[in-house]
């Protein structure tokens, strides 16, 4: 929306402002008193607006619009204390259909922020103030189906669902997609790769000498870290070998390069190595990858290579397939001069070469690090630098050193998947935890998790969920809980809290940290079921609004989606009283008596209904 006028704006003619005032004191008297405090929300978005009546397939008609009432409507009532329930939330504009709130580049331009372009600020995350934010229902593209299922989804999409046909002309020579009738294919093609990405991860294992040409090596690579991944058919392909990729790139001029990943359900993350770190803790992934990724890795002495670096484990890998690996003309070889002896000063060795592509390796312990002569460039990081911190926090260009007890274990002391999924992590210990609450609390939500499939059985079928968001993950054990179903889990660790996100790392799984006062970083349709363990109750401690955290779980669910909520009664009943606004519709109620914590929780489940605006229901008839 377009938020509030500036302090030009603001002296503007008097007639003018009396044209404004006139506007909104007949919206006030025509859509009733219950707009409240927010109507510049509502105002905004049905002048916007081209669509209003929502109808829903197999469903009744809903003209009233509405809009969010008053803030005390956004807390959470207790005893019959709560205020009235909006009856309906307003549709935001069809233009607004792959809206991602804090990656917005229109709120960038309207909000006048400075950013530095060479630095890729403009595609790091900048969030709408409250006054500026869309209170508003997303609604689906024209002709939106569900989603093709898994394994199928992971080559053909419907073109309706994400209509962009763009990169298949502009990448048809690499084989990243191709148009095909009322669908979008994926031969699995790359920059690199235009023979098929199963091939190219063949070709690496086979370079680095792994059993079997499998890149999995024995269990012992199971987390990957894809930067300017594409369409994502690396991280598709290293599925079927059990390693699980978090696949990252930009929403930069190739666009929906992530919505197109999501889609297929493959697990995906819209990121820059830009001037803040990645929202993962450091030593967490095997392998790192760029396949012609296109990123400056000498900028700034080196600062986004040094975030790789901390982000690898202890003998991690770093495939680099790029032009300057082979060095054919003057410029290559400047670059991968310049590249090599900024990579041997951070200790890491070349552990094979071909082509195009080279693959290097980070050191096991400090020595290398010791070793140095003083003054060496890139320094070590600070001890006080906590590696983990990542909410917010700054890129530095220094290398993260090894705790002093992994130094000794010349390793991550991790067990080989899938047992490490059910191993005691090692880092358990930095919270104070012992192995037993970890195993504890593997166990209780496996219950949990098999009484959840228990209420959702009559909605699903064996191939309904894919894409999966663990709202408050903790342990990761509800991920766990869930790795014989074909299915991944994006854990969401709350930024406020520990950072248990590392233990998740370590278990094989991934994940990144958030905060629920924000949008989270997708496109909207994105996941099919979310878990919200107590995120409510959270919320409830802080200055941030119930409704718009409803709003935001109903942008990034899918039509068909489930959510499930395990907190307070009264939580349950505030969420209750706003189905209808919504769209949405309980489906479920389980037992909680298992919480040791709160004997006041309960289990509710909620389906989204599949629902469009009247013009694009009108348009697929």
């Amino acid at each position: 929306m377009r938020g509030r006028a500036d302090g030009a704006q603001k002296k503007r003619l008097v007639t003018g402002l009396c044209v404004v005032a006139t506007f909104l004191i007949f919206l006030f008297v025509y859509y009733g008193s219950s707009f409240g405090s927010r109507i510049h929300h509502s105002a905004s978005t049905l002048e916007y607006g081209s669509r209003s009546l929502v109808s829903y397939l197999g469903g009744n008609d809903d003209s009233d619009l509405g809009s969010k009432q008053d803030e005390s409507s956004t807390t959470f009532g207790q005893d019959g204390e709560d205020a009235v329930a909006p009856k309906s939330f307003p549709v935001c504009d069809d233009r607004y259909s792959e809206l991602i709130p804090c990656l917005d580049r229109n709120l960038i331009y309207q909000m006048r922020l400075k950013l530095d372009l060479s630095l890729m600020e403009h595609y790091e995350r900048h969030c709408p103030p409250p006054e500026r934010r869309y209170n508003c229902l997303i609604p689906p593209p024209l002709g939106y189906k569900v989603p093709i299922k898994w394994p199928r989804s992971r080559d053909e999409v419907w073109k309706a669902n994400i209509p962009h046909t763009h990169l298949a002309h502009e990448k048809s020579d690499q084989n990243w997609m191709v148009v095909k009738g009322d669908k979008i294919a994926f031969p699995g093609g790359g920059t690199h790769f235009h023979y098929g990405a199963g091939k190219y991860i063949a070709s690496i294992a086979n370079m680095l000498n792994f059993s079997n040409n499998n890149l999995n090596n024995g269990g012992r690579i199971r987390t990957v870290l894809d930067v300017g991944c594409g369409v994502a058919s690396f991280g598709a392909y290293l599925l079927s070998s059990d390693i699980i990729a978090m696949s990252l790139a930009p929403n930069d001029v190739h666009q929906n390069q992530i919505q197109f990943a999501l889609e297929r359900g493959i697990p995906a993350y819209l990121g820059v190595l830009g001037t803040r770190r990645l929202p993962y803790p450091s030593r967490s992934f095997e392998f790192a990858h760029c396949s012609r990724c296109r990123i400056d890795w000498l900028q700034r002495d080196g600062i986004l290579l040094l975030e790789l670096d901390r982000l690898l484990r202890p003998g991690g890998y770093f495939a680099y397939s790029s032009p300057e690996a082979y060095a054919q003309d003057e410029e290559d070889l400047r670059i991968w001069r310049e590249m090599s002896a900024l990579v041997e000063r951070m200790c890491w060795k070349i552990a094979a070469k071909r082509n195009q592509t080279v693959i290097w390796v980070k050191p096991l312990t400090n020595d290398c690090y010791m070793e140095r002569e003083p003054g060496t460039q890139p320094p070590l990081c600070r001890s006080a630098d906590d590696p983990d911190a990542v909410w917010n926090v700054k890129m530095e260009a220094c290398i993260t050193p090894y705790p002093d007890q992994q130094h000794r274990a010349k390793g991550s002391g991790l067990a080989p998947w899938p047992a490490r999924l059910t191993s005691s992590p090692p880092r358990l210990a930095d919270f104070g935890y012992s192995s037993e609450i970890f195993e504890k609390d593997t166990e209780v939500w496996r219950r949990r998790v098999e009484s959840y499939w228990n209420l959702l059985s009559p909605k699903i079928k064996p191939d309904t969920l894919r894409n999966v968001m663990d709202m408050k993950a903790n342990f990761g054990s509800f991920a766990a809980a869930l790795n014989d179903k074909n299915v991944w889990v994006m854990n969401v660790v709350p930024e406020d809290g520990p950072n248990t996100l590392k233990l998740i790392y370590d278990r094989g799984l991934i994940g990144t940290i958030h905060s629920w006062c924000e949008a989270f970083s997708t496109y909207p349709r994105t996941y099919d079921l979310l878990h919200a363990w107590t995120v409510f109750s959270d919320l409830e401690k802080k200055e941030c609004s119930a409704e718009d955290l409803l709003i935001e779980m109903d942008r990034i669910l899918r039509p068909t989606g489930f959510i499930i909520v395990r907190d307070k009664k009264h939580i349950v009943e505030f969420i209750k009283k706003r189905l209808p606004a919504l769209h949405w519709e309980g489906v479920a109620t389980g037992d909680a008596s298992d919480s040791e914590q709160d004997e006041d929780e309960v289990v509710f489940v909620i389906q989204k209904k599949m629902w469009l605006t009247s013009t694009s229901l009108r348009d697929t008839e």
